[in-house]
């Protein structure tokens, strides 16, 4: 069989290989220096995947470069990649380098300014949080985490906190423990 029918030949196979580690890479890299919210549900590692995935299958379906042999080894590569990202994930350090840590917005009553800035979260957002959790009074809040996902947890206040549940989150430390 001629792979050149399918237009593809050893160096656009490695070609395509490399730039697919090298896109998904950097996508990671660019959602950790954005910030998570930018992910609203996602980890770093599936946004990379689902953006790449989404590029690849497009240009593939429409004829374009890559062609459909290019396009199935680029996706076969994300894949490969997704799911070596997911199993490596079971280790401290490689979770910390693909997922961005959870994060405290505000403790107490206190808007933490600093970790918000780092954060790309703005007060506004936090309030609005606030009223979804139907908080009424900021007295009544423990904490305010940005997690992962991008998602913005609110803790109130009534009850002593797991310690469990504030492990690995940046600022912990800084969260009122009292019920």
């Amino acid at each position: 069989m001629d792979w050149m029918e399918f237009g593809l030949d050893g160096v656009d196979a490695v070609r395509i290989v490399v730039s697919c580690i090298v896109f998904y890479l950097g996508i990671i890299v660019l959602v950790r220096i954005v910030g998570q919210r930018a992910l609203a549900n996602l980890s770093s590692f599936d946004l990379a995947a689902i953006i790449a995935l989404g590029a690849i299958v497009g240009r593939a379906i429409l004829g374009d470069t890559p062609t459909l042999a290019a396009g199935v080894l680029a996706i076969g590569t994300l894949l490969i990649l997704q799911a070596l990202t997911g199993q490596a994930r079971r280790y401290a350090r490689i979770d910390g380098v693909v997922n961005s840590p959870a994060v405290v917005l505000m403790a107490g009553g206190e808007f933490l300014a600093d970790t918000m800035a780092r954060a790309h979260v703005d007060r506004a957002e936090v309030i609005s949080k606030l009223r979804l959790a139907g908080i009424r009074q900021l007295s009544e809040v423990a904490c305010v985490i940005l997690e992962p996902t991008g998602q913005i947890s609110v803790i109130r206040r009534g009850a002593p906190i797991d310690e469990d549940l504030l492990r690995g989150v940046v600022g912990a430390d800084r969260v009122p423990r009292e019920g």
